[in-house]
This record gives structure tokens, sequence and C-alpha cells, in this order.
């Protein structure tokens, strides 16, 4: 994924159809003259479906697709004929989005499976025809019931992926180059503050034909849960994964601070972050000796299991998969 097609947020005004009328019809032909009411009922207005569909990513597709408008129902007919529903329109959304009223912030919807199918915005129901109004008392009624009106509302739409493991750590701590060497992403990597300007995803095969999904957060810097850098819109993210994998370099002047900066910024954002699962992955622990090592080992936070990787080298990598896995089963 590039920072041009990543589209994590979108607008839409979502219209729901209109119930169709129901019909006022009398039965009329050569051998009756004053038949009953046969009025049928009117259709109902087309709803706005969500589906999730497991193979998108973004919500790119939306991006330009402003006004969502379903279809109205017919009105009903004679012969107890009911008017045709209005048109459906499903709109196919990654896992992990979320429907919230623009106005209110309010949530209306979350897609979490692939095919679960949630009506966002439900169409007006079609009147009834005359035909349900009759009684012994009213042999003819000659009314019927309109049809409901649809629905117009703005939407928010959010995703918020789905990974097993999200990589925090500041920028420039090799967490897209682990994400190269582990799985089959081809995130844009380079040495600039803000490395990353999208979540990137991939795959990592396990042993036995097992895997999971990492994701690759943008960097944090100090600040960003008050909206500085990159701000919330990407720590957003870190809410959904099982496991956070801190990474810090290890030419980093002070790992322990460096720690404990991050987990401040997770907490600031949102404190039931720190319920979830961590490991620490010393990174680029090729560029220091076993000595080195050794002594770093000594001041490292007591609280978190820790490993010494270098995604140049291989070093590690197959044990911190093994730490992964464990603390997902665990």
């Amino acid at each position: 994924m590039s920072g041009s097609n990543f589209i994590d947020y979108v607008k839409i005004c979502s219209r729901s159809g209109h119930g169709g009328a129901g019909s006022a019809h009398l039965h009329r032909d050569k051998k009756n003259a004053k038949g009953g009411p046969d009025g049928g009922d009117g259709g109902r207005g087309g709803h706005i479906i969500l589906r999730g569909n497991s193979q998108l990513w973004t919500l790119l597709h939306l991006q330009y697709q402003k006004h969502v408008i379903a279809g109205n129902g017919e009105n009903g007919s004679a012969s107890h004929s009911t008017g045709a529903q209005g048109k459906d329109i499903i709109l196919e959304v990654p896992i992990g989005t979320i429907a919230r009223d623009a106005e209110s912030g309010e949530q209306m919807a979350e897609i979490i499976e692939d095919g679960q199918e949630i009506i966002l915005t439900p169409g007006g129901r079609g009147g009834l025809g005359n035909a349900h109004f009759k009684s012994p008392t009213n042999q003819t009624p000659r009314y019927a019931q309109p049809g409901e009106p649809g629905i117009e509302e703005w939407v928010i739409l959010e995703l918020k992926l789905l990974a097993d493991v999200g990589l925090v750590g500041f920028p420039n701590a090799g967490k897209s180059t682990l994400l190269s060497v582990v799985s089959a992403a081809k995130p844009k990597i380079a040495n600039y503050p803000f490395t990353t300007l999208v979540p990137n995803l991939g795959v990592v095969a396990y042993r036995d034909y097992k895997s999971f999904v990492m994701a690759d957060i943008p960097g944090i810097i100090e600040g960003a849960s008050e909206g500085r850098g990159l701000g919330i819109r990407f720590l957003k993210h870190i809410e959904r994964n099982s496991i956070l994998l801190f990474m810090i370099a290890a030419d980093s002047p002070d790992i322990a601070e460096e720690y404990r900066i991050l987990l401040n910024e997770l907490e600031t954002f949102n404190p039931e972050l720190l319920d979830k699962k961590r490991l620490l992955a010393v990174t680029k622990s090729d560029l220091i000796d076993e000595e080195l090592e050794a002594e770093m080992r000594q001041t490292l936070p007591t609280d978190i299991p820790t490993v010494f990787i270098s995604s140049l080298t291989q070093k590690n990598i197959t044990q911190l998969k093994d730490m992964i896995w464990q603390a997902l089963n665990g």
C-alpha cells in the first residue's frame, strides 16, 4: 500500500429509497360491477447496506462517491399486486470499518467479518393497500397508506486495521524493514523522520503453514497523542492489534527511556492499550557486539520479553516469530 491509495476515512451522504404507496383500487369487471378492494401494497424502499470484503484494505473506492442513493419502492396496484422493491445499494468495505453518524459521532455499525452485511440506512416501508382495511363495517375502503419516506443522513466510514501484531516505535526504528523481511509486504523504506505515512500490512508465514498478520503503524513521535506529527489518526489503528511489538534501535541513547515515552504516548491516547500483550525487539543489533549487548541487557525494562534482532543479518528473526506466536496463543 502506498500513501496515494490508502484511505481510512470517508464521509458520504447515504439516502435510502422511499417506500411505494399502497393502492386504493376497487375491483371491477363485467361480472362484478362492485367488487371489493384489491389494492396491493407498495414496495419497500431500497436499503444502503455495508458488506465486509476481506480483499479490500482501503476505503479508496468510496472516496469520490459522495452521494449514495438507493432506489424507491414502486406503488402497489390492482389485483393485490405488490409494488417492486427499491434497488438496494451494497457498499463493499474492508474488515474493520466503522460507520458513525456524522452529526452525533455515534457508532452505527461495525464490520468485523468477511461477507457480513449490516443495513446502514434502511429504506422506507411500503404503504398497505386498501385490501388490508376491509372490515364488516367498511366493505369498500377507498384509502391506502402512503409509503414511508427514505432516510437521508451523512455518515462517516472509518477504517481501523485488523492485525495480530502492531509494530510500535519511533521513526527509523526498523519497522518497515522488519515487515519487508518477514512478509511479502513491500513498504516504502527510507531514512527520514516519517518513513511510513500509511499503515502497511503483511502476512507473516510461520511454522507448519501457520501465519499471522503484522501491521507497521506510522512512527510515533512524542506528542502524537495530542495531534502532533501524524497524530491520533494513525494511533487509532493500534487499538485493534492483539499484541504490540515495541521496536527500538540498538543505537538509541537510552532504550528504557524511549520505551517509557512510547508507552506514555499510547496511554495518553487510550489507557486500554496498555492492557495488550507487549514484546520488545531491539533492532539493528548487527551494529553492536556481544559484549555491548550483554551490557545493554542490564538496562532494559524488566516487565517485557525482549529479543535483540537484525533484519539485515536475520539475527533472531525466527526467535522473534516464536515469541509472537506464543504471545498470540498463550
